[in-house]
């Protein structure tokens, strides 16, 4: 919304500014609020036509980090951004201390983004086909498995495998 930068963050004005600092720290957006004038207090227009699509995904990572939200979706969150600021926004998720500690359901197309998680649901038009960790859904020796498959198509089958399998 229109406002400043901290007003996107902390609406309520709960928090210090340090610890919106270290928001934008875990986030790797600190160089970039340090780049606007005002800091801060920079003015965001209303639809954050000022900041790039990424930006705004690290933003409201930030404000979640910031209430400490217990469950976090994320809607096709890396779908328009470029691979820098998806690496940005996978590496807040998966290391950052509280994110470890909450609930993050990730919707994707993009298998890099879930080949880690926890568990994957597939679905096919609309119906469930699979749930299970990716490694296992990559392990079932019938070949027909529709996770199987579509990791298959990516071109990137083994590098997916790999990350699967360290991440189990």
């Amino acid at each position: 919304f229109a406002g400043s930068l901290r007003a996107n963050l902390d609406p309520f004005n709960e928090h210090s500014d340090d610890a919106v600092w270290g928001a934008l720290k875990a986030v790797q957006l600190e160089g970039v609020a340090n780049k606007l004038t005002g800091g801060l207090m920079a003015s965001l227009t209303e639809a954050g036509d000022n900041f790039s699509v990424g930006e705004k995904q690290l933003v409201c990572l930030a404000r979640a980090l910031l209430r400490e939200t217990r469950i976090l979706v994320l809607d096709e969150a890396t779908a328009n951004v470029d691979t820098h600021t998806d690496f940005l926004i996978q590496h807040a998720l998966r290391n950052h201390p509280h994110f470890q500690k909450c609930v993050v359901l990730t919707i994707a197309h993009r298998l890099s983004t879930v080949i880690d998680a926890d568990r994957v649901l597939v679905m096919d038009r609309g119906a469930v086909v699979e749930f299970d960790s990716p490694a296992e859904l990559l392990r079932r020796g019938d070949g027909d498995g529709y996770f199987r498959r579509l990791v298959d198509r990516t071109g990137m089958g083994e590098r997916l495998r790999v990350l699967a399998c360290e991440a189990e």
